[in-house]
């Protein structure tokens, strides 16, 4: 009753806007020199021209019947080449006077990075097998043209693809007629001058001509798509027998390259049939389908044969399926609908040039398709909340500016944090925005496989509370690398500090990338702005504020998001058709919730196998809370040892709980967004999904707080990162070498260094804006392993062990960053791993060294487990 009670309450305060739907802009280009227009060219572009080769038409002699004219085909290359003008237009001009070897029309084509690759085709009589490359050189304004490698066999009529240097072609037609309709599924490695055309399975439906296909990734893996096409029925001749299609079939080549039996997967069909249309891909999840017939006037066709001569044109009309809720749209109407033309990207939109427009009918024109944002003003309200909320955690770092008097009230908050407090920063500055807008957006394109991970969170704890916390609460440790100091050597330390910086710079980079990103999906600011927005407010309230502030307003912002994330729930299952039990439905039919990959094949380790979460959550989290110096400095502004254990306790419960309610939004945004498909917009990333829905279907005022949130709680991430690195670097490479005259002479260069370490955390920032990455979570495990695995491999060996020594330790450290430099660039590891590997190899590498290396004896009196004396206090 209650819960019927507050969902009542919930939609009644009702969502600040509808959800957008995907629709295209056209705009016209240039007429194609051919005043008839061609159908079935091979069109693609090279080195920023937009290159037209080849096809057919029907010229008209003066007095003439197009309907008794024969079919010509064309050997002419048409190029047309843009200059930036003034603004963002361009200035476009059409190149001609090439040709190709032969006349050919209907072959299937792709862009690549070395030119066009045009495949068979026909002259109406004969189907080649054929393949060559048009490259356009931009100096010299000449057209080349390089053989390929033949296909196997003729073909006409089918559709091609890429991935990477990977060619594909699928469908088509072997002869004239369309009973020559094949499976043919082929492929060629472009990156291999050796390579000849590798026939692949076919999927599991009929033969096909006239099929589209694309390339997109579907939240796990890039995958490629064949949609629809035409066949012919065995039993029935002619314009009768023909059947139009509508089915869908995605390929998966990574479990094809794995030796998986099921590479192919029947997905959900299209709405209507398509035929002679081209797909291709649009953000980072959708596929639109533009041009096409449909088959709908087949039957006044072939019950009226002179009905083709008054046809009013094929639908114009394109279609948009996203791959990883398997839905369609309507992405609205088109300026005109051209057949048997492939469309391509030239930058961002589509080019969609000459083809047939009815039966015999060609048309010149050249249209570019754009695809709309569609997105929703944020409103005066939400950005009204928004200053106050900002202004607000400025103002907490004006509050306690005035208690900072020495770098312990700056560095440490003066040792008078409560553990909850500590817990809630902890839990911010380890997960804070990462958690709340890339881990629900990488489980709505996924599964819960990571969530096994997060479980090593509250595994690890003890192993922090009992084998790293006593040692830095013992040597009343400012920074975590004066144990290093202590129990190897100064150049250790330096080295473990410089590190550990490095890696900060990075993620601070990394998490304002994803805030700018998410914020510009709901906001009139863009990635840059949002970024030089945090960075500068950052560079405000830490520089002034010390850790104190970072603290409080890190609690701050774990009430703040995790009270909005309860609340986006209530409006997600409020949008599913029965709410829980319906997104559990939803996520169980289309495996969202797998928590367990059984999978110990030997590639196993480039997948997020059981053991490679486990083993890599492990290495993350022991890194972490053994050698991060932003995890420890929480430590050490506690009390007692007492109370710095309750807060690693405290945010490994917060941890588990939080990551499950953020597991589940995850898996709820897929079921929403596959019960309601037209609201999800195309042209967004994968990690905006979130935020365009709080901005979309959360109301005014709620949404502008929970975006605030959002960018509060990246400040936090950020602040602590820039604190903690000012602290390493005032302690380990200023203190020691007396720097400073004074203490007040430290603060001032504490102050300093924290606004420096902003300012290089905002160049990052702007550095890891890029519509390229797919996930920034998953960049993210690849930065903590690159930089903190071997350094938490450094802390394990002077725990662990009384053999390591210095210069062991020194040639563990580097050789376990050479290892991870190599397994990076040479090997397919799953990113998940690198912690792992980063500490078993800086461990095997550091002790092997020390046990071959001679090395004086010296004093390591509570500096190892082995020689820790009797117990302090817990009042330390």
């Amino acid at each position: 009753m209650i819960m019927k009670y507050l969902f009542a309450v919930l939609l009644v305060i009702g969502p600040s806007a509808m959800g957008a739907k995907a629709r295209l802009a056209a705009k016209a280009l240039p007429d194609l020199p051919n005043p008839i227009g061609v159908a079935g060219p091979f069109v693609g572009v090279h080195n920023n021209a937009l290159i037209v080769a080849g096809g057919a038409n029907f010229p008209i002699p003066v007095g003439g019947d197009l309907w008794e004219v024969p079919k010509a085909y064309h050997d002419s290359v048409w190029v047309l080449t843009r200059q930036k003008a003034e603004g963002e237009e361009f200035v476009y001009e059409w190149k001609t006077g090439f040709k190709l070897e032969t006349p050919v029309g209907y072959g299937v084509c792709v862009s690549t990075e070395k030119g066009v690759v045009c495949i068979g085709g026909e002259t109406g009589e004969v189907v080649y097998s054929e393949v060559f490359r048009l490259e356009w050189d931009a100096k010299t304004k000449k057209l080349n043209q390089t053989k390929l490698p033949s296909l196997p066999e003729a073909c006409t009529g089918g559709a091609a693809a890429v991935i990477g240097e990977m060619v594909y072609v699928a469908g088509g037609q072997r002869g004239a007629g369309l009973d020559t309709a094949t499976k043919n599924f082929w492929r060629l490695d472009l990156g291999d001058n050796e390579s000849k055309w590798e026939k692949l399975p076919p999927w599991p439906g009929p033969e096909r001509a006239f099929n589209q296909m694309g390339a997109q990734h579907n939240g796990r893996e890039m995958c490629l798509y064949v949609f629809g096409g035409r066949r012919q029925d065995a039993k029935v001749e002619g314009i009768k027998g023909i059947i139009a299609m509508n089915d869908v079939y995605e390929f998966s080549p990574e479990r094809h390259k794995s030796g998986k039996a099921e590479v192919w997967r029947k997905r959900t069909g299209s709405p209507k049939p398509i035929m002679a249309g081209t797909a291709v891909a649009v953000g980072q999840s959708h596929v639109f389908v533009v041009g096409g017939a449909d088959g709908g006037l087949l039957e006044k066709v072939v019950a009226d044969a002179e009905f083709v001569k008054t046809h009013p044109g094929f639908p114009k009309r394109a279609w948009a399926y996203h791959t990883i809720t398997d839905t369609w749209i309507d992405a609205g109407p088109l300026p005109a609908n051209h057949v048997t033309t492939p469309a391509v990207k030239w930058g961002e939109d589509i080019i969609l040039a000459s083809g047939e427009i009815k039966p015999r009918v060609r048309s010149a024109k050249v249209w570019r398709l754009t695809p709309i944002e569609n997105k929703k003003p944020f409103g005066v309200i939400n950005f009204t909340v928004l200053a106050l909320y900002l202004l607000a955690m400025v103002g907490v770092g004006v509050w306690f500016m005035r208690k900072n008097k020495n770098t312990d009230d700056y560095f440490r908050g003066g040792q008078n944090i409560p553990w909850w407090a500590a817990a809630c920063s902890i839990y911010a500055t380890m997960l804070s925005s990462l958690t709340f807008v890339a881990l629900p957006a990488l489980v709505y394109a996924t599964d819960w496989l990571l969530y096994i991970g997060m479980l090593m969170i509250p595994a690890v704890a003890p192993l922090a509370i009992y084998g790293a916390m006593p040692f830095f609460r013992r040597i009343d440790a400012t920074s975590a690398y004066e144990y290093l100091g202590k129990r190897f050597s100064q150049p250790v330390r330096l080295l473990g500090s410089g590190l550990f910086t490095l890696f900060h710079i990075s993620r601070m980079g990394i998490v304002m990338a994803l805030t700018a990103l998410a914020l510009s999906a709901v906001t009139p600011l863009t990635p840059w702005q949002s970024v030089l927005m945090m960075g500068v407010l950052c560079l405000i309230y830490c520089t002034m504020g010390g850790v104190e502030a970072v603290i409080w307003t890190d609690t701050i912002q774990t009430v703040v998001l995790l009270g909005g994330a309860v609340v986006c729930v209530f409006y997600i299952l409020g949008g599913v058709d029965g709410g829980f039990g319906g997104v559990l439905d939803l996520a169980k039919a289309n495996d969202k919730i797998t928590l367990v990959n059984l999978d110990f094949s030997p590639d196993s380790f480039t997948t997020l196998a059981l053991w490679v979460i486990i083993l890599g959550g492990i290495g993350q989290n022991l890194s972490s809370y053994t050698s991060d110096q932003a995890v420890v400095q929480r430590y050490m502004t506690t009390k007692s040892t007492t109370a710095a254990a309750r807060s690693i306790w405290a945010n490994g419960i917060m941890a588990t709980f939080g990551s499950l309610l953020f597991f589940f939004i995850g898996t709820g945004l897929y079921a929403f967004y596959h019960s309601n498909p037209t609201q999800l917009n195309p042209t967004i990333q994968n990690d905006q999904v979130f935020p365009m829905f709080i901005a979309t279907e959360l109301p005014v005022g709620i949404a502008g707080l929970i975006v605030a949130g959002i960018f509060a709680a990246a400040q936090s991430t950020v602040s602590s990162s820039m604190n903690s690195t000012a602290t390493t670097l005032v302690t380990d490479f200023l203190r020691p070498f007396n720097r400073c005259d004074s203490e007040a002479g430290y603060l001032r260069a504490a102050k300093v260094l924290t606004f420096t370490m902003g300012v290089l955390g905002t160049v990052a920032g702007l550095l890891f804006i890029s519509p390229e990455i797919r996930s920034l979570m998953s960049e993210y495990f690849k930065v903590i392993g690159m930089f903190m695995g071997a350094l938490g491999g450094l802390f394990l060996l002077g725990i662990l062990t009384t053999r390591a020594h210095a210069r062991g330790a020194f040639i563990g450290l580097l050789g376990g960053v050479a290892v991870m430099i190599w397994i990076w660039r040479a090997t397919e590891t799953n990113g998940y791993l690198y912690a792992f590997i980063g500490i078993t190899s800086c461990l095997l590498i550091g002790y092997a060294a020390s046990a071959l290396l001679p090395a004086a004896k010296t004093d390591l009196e509570n500096l190892t487990l082995h020689t820790l004396t009797q117990k302090e206090n817990a009042n330390d």
